[in-house]
């Protein structure tokens, strides 16, 4: 699944530069996590680093963008063609 931030964001700034694929950014009112860019850190590391950094723990898996293991690692693919 690729993760989303939760209206609980208190726009800490601490989850946007761990971001190895640059899929989050600051919208309207809170940070958003770009579906299209977001591998949960697949192909980078063993976890998420923004929901490592992120001091409320208001990032969490997007029910509405279900992916798999392989998927994650094809969009990671897709992002950095070797």
């Amino acid at each position: 699944m690729a993760l989303r931030i939760l209206d609980d964001c208190i726009n800490c700034d601490m989850c946007e530069p761990e971001c190895p694929n640059g899929a989050i950014a600051l919208g309207e009112a809170i940070y958003e996590i770009d579906s299209a860019k977001c591998t949960e850190c697949v192909g980078h590391y063993d976890e998420p680093q923004c929901v490592r950094a992120c001091p409320i723990a208001c990032i969490d898996q997007d029910p509405e963008r279900v992916e798999d293991a392989a998927g994650l690692l094809a969009k990671y693919l897709s992002l950095y063609p070797q």
